[in-house]
């Protein structure tokens, strides 16, 4: 990958697989999302396809010539590259290197709570993969310590999701994203020694990472990307 990327070696020893998890431009520099887009189009040996993300559960099929509203997507095909764009919700890049197939997912809290990396294996398994086959990296995202939130969220996440909600100092509860993730993918099949993790909070890390939650609506985005060279 160009600079401007974090990788994780799991994903890299898979051939002719193009993966990474985007940090702030180099340097520094001020981007429009627009340009966040094309710079990381420039650097890329295939097509980059970007989602209109809304929060959700539904999961796209690439390719496309319109952005489609999802969080989530599958290529099944060499040269179509999926990105996620994300500024403290979790992205999450599945591979399948038996069958060349991978989903990109944007995990924020409701996407987490509607179950949204499930859905994108699912859409993997719908076109012939075995979960067991399937590797998961998880990026960078706002972390349990400074992700504060209602109380009103514990209801979206359902007795079952208790264990991802920590106290924090001043009373509010603190939401794991990552750790919803992590469960979801082991409930719907995935290896333990299959999930991968760049674990770094993006509101902890200005030098690094774009936060909504520490810089607020005029946060830029990351791109994460995954799909196999041409």
């Amino acid at each position: 990958m160009a600079e401007g990327f974090a990788t994780l070696a799991a994903l890299g020893a898979v051939p002719r697989l193009v993966h990474g998890f985007g940090r702030r431009a180099p340097g520094g520099a001020t981007e429009t999302r627009a340009e966040t887009a094309r710079r990381v189009a420039q650097g890329l040996d295939g097509r980059l396809l970007l989602l209109r993300q809304v929060h959700g559960a539904a999961v796209a099929a690439a390719p496309w010539d319109e952005a489609p509203e999802a969080d989530a997507a599958v290529a099944d095909a060499p040269g179509l590259l999926l990105g996620i764009q994300t500024a403290d919700c979790l992205p999450v890049l599945l591979v399948d290197p038996k069958l060349g197939l991978v989903a990109a997912v944007h995990a924020g809290w409701r996407g987490t709570a509607a179950g949204v990396a499930r859905q994108a294996l699912a859409a993997l398994t719908a076109r012939g993969s075995h979960p067991h086959d399937v590797i998961a990296a998880l990026g960078p995202g706002i972390g349990p310590c400074c992700y504060e939130v209602g109380d009103e969220l514990r209801q979206a996440f359902g007795p079952a999701g208790a264990a991802f909600f920590h106290p924090g100092a001043n009373g509010k509860p603190r939401l794991d994203v990552r750790a919803a993730n992590v469960r979801q993918l082991l409930d719907a099949g995935l290896t333990p020694d299959a999930i991968h993790q760049l674990p770094e909070c993006t509101r902890c890390r200005p030098d690094l990472y774009h936060s909504y939650r520490r810089d607020g609506h005029g946060a830029g985005r990351m791109i994460s990307v995954v799909g196999f060279r041409p």
